[in-house]
């Protein structure tokens, strides 16, 4: 049985509509999640390895590089993993809309992370102050296994 949605989808010429993106703030992110939508400013940037490796079908260089990012928002902040172009993108000053993140963790706490199905924009400046007091990324989490009980 058809829902209304879709059934309304199906009306409009068989397209399927999009859903809109459901904003987070940096406090709301928790390990082990993805598919995060947020809008931040990029504090800092560092970059932690530039390297260059000739690949085996052709003579060129492939470069790696990876940054980390300190961005946030008006509730806290987080480390970014930006890799290759992305690293462009990430400038100190600037805000950015990430979709599609995802939290990596790296030696107990969080990273956040956009991989090849998610999408770095830089937009326009926000007008949010950022609470540089909480950074998520300073939490130190253990992995606990549960054991089943018999």
């Amino acid at each position: 049985m058809a829902t209304n949605q879709q059934q309304a989808a199906k009306t409009n010429n068989n397209k399927i509509e999009k859903r809109k993106p459901v904003f987070v703030k940096v406090d709301q992110l928790k390990p082990g999640t993805n598919g995060h939508t947020l809008i931040a400013k990029v504090l800092a940037s560092d970059t932690v390895l530039h390297k260059g490796r000739a690949t085996a079908s052709s003579n060129r260089l492939r470069n790696t590089r990876i940054a980390e990012c300190l961005i946030g928002d008006e509730t806290g902040t987080i480390l970014f993993t930006a890799r290759n172009d992305q690293v462009d993108l990430m400038k100190p000053e600037t805000t950015v809309i990430l979709r599609n993140a995802k939290i990596d963790m790296f030696k107990g706490s969080m990273r956040l992370a956009v991989d090849k199905w998610g999408r770095i924009e830089v937009t326009e400046p926000a007008k949010f102050a950022v609470k540089e007091d909480n950074n998520l990324s300073l939490v130190e989490y253990e992995l606990v296994t549960v054991a089943a009980e018999e």
